[in-house]
């Protein structure tokens, strides 16, 4: 969009945010990944114009609650690579967001303000120790893609047969032992991934989902 003003700080080294990004409160995409963070201030707050976050590759290990005051952030939210293990209850705000990636952090349970999300379409939480989906999931109702290889997922709740714009569901690497009957009846899904799983005596509705036209990689 021509009103777009991006402040592109990736890979300075910086290991702290200078004082003066929070002054820029016009930006609207801002690209701090790579650059050895160890926190984040409170001024993230100030952003109000912003869509665009990108925090990754950073050594985040929490969050400021200010973080929920984006509530204008719609397009991404890039989080993963950090040692995140919670997320603040207020980022559930970020009702306008379409794209998240908390992958490759320390997650054992799902942050339920994701559930509150409810504007997503794409969630990628892949190279965690999820061992459970909560069953607030269904509240994605919009969600297109879910991704969550290379967790410790032994099963789904039967709550996902609600994500009815479901197209892709990815769930390589995990240790799954059973499958809800309700990701037969999800209409748009077009691909669902189990490679890498050798713990899964595979379900009789997947052959009918294959003849379908859903792909099934396993």
């Amino acid at each position: 969009m021509a009103d777009d003003r991006a402040l592109n700080l990736w890979k300075k080294n910086l290991g702290a945010v200078p004082a003066e990004v929070w002054e820029q409160t016009d930006v609207t995409v801002l690209i701090l990944a790579d650059n050895g963070l160890s926190e984040l201030p409170e001024q993230i707050g100030r952003m109000q114009l912003l869509r665009t976050l990108d925090l990754g590759h950073n050594q985040l290990a929490d969050l400021p609650k200010t973080l929920g005051d984006l509530v204008g952030l719609s397009d991404f939210l890039y989080l993963h690579d950090n040692r995140l293990a919670s997320l603040p209850w207020s980022l559930g705000k970020l009702q306008k967001l379409r794209y998240l990636n908390i992958s490759e952090n320390q997650f054992s349970a799902f942050p339920e303000a994701v559930c509150r999300m409810s504007g997503l379409v794409e969630l990628r939480a892949t190279d965690n120790q999820l061992s459970t989906l909560p069953d607030c999931i269904a509240a994605l109702r919009n969600l297109r893609e879910l991704h969550l290889r290379n967790n410790m997922l032994r099963t789904l709740p039967q709550t996902v047969a609600g994500l009815l714009e479901l197209r892709q569901l990815d769930l390589r690497g995990n240790p799954i032992e059973t499958l809800p009957d309700g990701i037969a009846e999800l209409p748009k899904l077009e691909k669902i991934d189990l490679r890498w799983i050798d713990t899964l005596q595979p379900p009789q509705w997947l052959d009918a989902l294959a003849e379908r036209g859903c792909l099934i990689y396993r």
